[in-house]
């Protein structure tokens, strides 16, 4: 999501121009809630994917479009979607994103087969890219003195941090209990509440000045990474040399290679281009990438196991997954920490490399294995890598960045870890399915569910392998001290 995260506000803030001054409260209930359907609707769809696989007869090898679909539309679109928020009403992209993102869940909530599902769920991504900037437009335009500020914020960022784990339980509950489809209904009457909640109560602003929009950019940075994506389910398919896996793969690159053509002659740019190139913000980025990958992709196939091998309920696997959210939060409060008296540079280079021995630990996983003993200790050590990487990750996005800038900065941050999301899983289904393809071959007459855990090992390796070069990454790239911290606080992530 986008984060409108402008320069410190000073102490005479003109609150009379602010229209939605007065009901500041109300707005931020309906911008939380807002917020937390978006956060919550990749962990509950994970959750519900093996009822879902099992109901509609989707493949193994296709099962990841539930998850890379709404991921790869989100991230491909959410850094237009902060300039339409901007330009065409921050309200008025609020309600047309609650509206569509309700109209995508009830048709992937009635799908009848795999495409269906897959296309409301791209469905759903494509609005949430429109909802989840305008939501934090209007969040950051409502709140402008700076305590108020802080304290909408501090309820913003729990619910991005909670909302998975919210996402979880919920989805473990309604799988259970109901049936997988609700964990995408579920989002309707939501979506209904905050739109009829928003009619009435936010007023309408928008950006001034050049409103021109980039669209050859962002065809550009769709196509490339919708076919570096399918590049890469064509691997699976018909192997890494293959002309189709390279064609795709080819395409991609050369379309992402035109647009910073593009980006560096565009009048008013969809992503100005000193924002990635800098050597203290591209390592953050990597880092997003990487951190998107594995909790988006690579936790998928814990999922699986915890369901499938080690047979816990839906809501059961839910919570057995909570530990991880947990160290999460707990590890990126240290690194705030660490970060204003040491400096960004520690908790970067560091963490990577303890949630890589959390993956590790993760590979020790057999058909039989305790969860107390093999599960829970490796999902708390990866849990607390990954939240010393993501506190000073977020705000790296902001050094050095102008103000005008600082959306686009922030969006950036959010949306490289959705299309990691998108990319890893779907690089991830490959490595899964060649692995279990190679066991099945090597152990002929093998338990099925020891196929299964090949997979899921391999890819917790190759996993724990892509978190560990960004430490390097960091060490040789990262300049920047605990002085060069933005005053504002960090991005909010989805």
């Amino acid at each position: 999501m986008t984060t409108d995260v402008r320069s410190p506000v000073s102490a005479d803030d003109r609150q009379h121009d602010n229209p939605n001054h007065d009901r500041r409260w109300l707005v931020l209930c309906i911008v939380a809630l807002a917020q937390l359907m978006v956060v919550l609707d990749s962990t509950i769809v994970s959750i519900a994917l093996p009822q879902a696989q099992q109901g509609l007869g989707i493949g193994d090898a296709d099962r990841h479009w539930a998850v890379t679909a709404y991921a790869l539309a989100f991230g491909a679109l959410l850094l237009l979607g902060g300039r339409i928020a901007d330009f065409w009403g921050r309200k008025r992209s609020f309600l047309v994103g609650a509206a569509g993102f309700a109209v995508a869940s009830a048709l992937g909530g009635i799908a009848q087969n795999g495409s269906q599902l897959f296309a409301a769920r791209a469905g759903q991504g494509v609005f949430a890219a429109l909802l989840a900037p305008a939501a934090l437009a209007i969040l950051t335009t409502t709140f402008v003195a700076k305590k108020e500020r802080a304290t909408a914020f501090a309820v913003y960022g729990a619910i991005s941090g909670g909302g998975a784990a919210v996402g979880l339980l919920l989805g473990g509950l309604l799988t259970e209990y109901l049936d997988w489809r609700w964990c995408l209904l579920v989002n309707v009457p939501i979506a209904a509440f905050a739109f009829a909640a928003a009619a009435p109560i936010v007023a309408e602003t928008r950006a001034h000045g050049d409103t021109a929009y980039d669209l050859p950019g962002t065809v550009l940075v769709a196509l490339g990474l919708g076919a570096l994506v399918y590049g890469c389910t064509e691997a699976e398919k018909f192997g890494w040399a293959s002309a189709q896996a390279l064609g795709f793969i080819a395409g991609g690159l050369a379309a992402l290679a035109a647009f910073v053509f593009v980006e560096r002659r565009a009048t008013n740019p969809l992503l100005p281009l000193y924002i990635p190139w800098n050597t203290n913000r591209a390592p953050a980025l990597l880092g997003s990438v990487a951190m998107g990958a594995v909790l988006i992709g690579g936790t998928l196939y814990l999922t699986f196991y915890l369901q499938i091998v080690l047979g816990m309920s839906p809501f059961v696997s839910g919570a057995a997954a909570l530990p991880l959210t947990v160290a999460i939060t707990l590890a990126a409060g240290i690194a705030t920490q660490l970060s204003v008296r040491v400096g960004p540079k520690l908790p970067m280079a560091v963490g990577p490399l303890v949630a890589a021995v959390g993956l590790l630990l993760l590979t020790r996983i057999e058909v039989d294995s305790s969860y107390a003993t093999r599960v829970l200790p490796a999902l708390i050590v990866l849990g607390l890598g990954l939240g010393l990487l993501i506190a000073p990750m977020q705000n790296m996005a902001l050094v050095g960045v102008r103000d005008q800038d600082a959306g686009a900065a922030s969006a950036l941050v959010n949306a490289t870890m959705q299309v990691g999301g998108a990319l890893g899983t779907a690089l991830f289904t490959t490595i899964y399915v060649a692995a279990k393809s190679g066991y099945a071959g090597s152990h002929p007459g093998a338990h099925p569910f020891a196929t299964e855990v090949s997979g899921y090992i391999d890819v917790f390796t190759w996993a724990a392998v892509l978190l560990a070069l960004i430490s390097p990454i960091v060490v040789l790239l990262v300049r920047a001290d605990k002085d060069s911290l933005p005053a504002e606080g960090a991005v909010g992530l989805h």
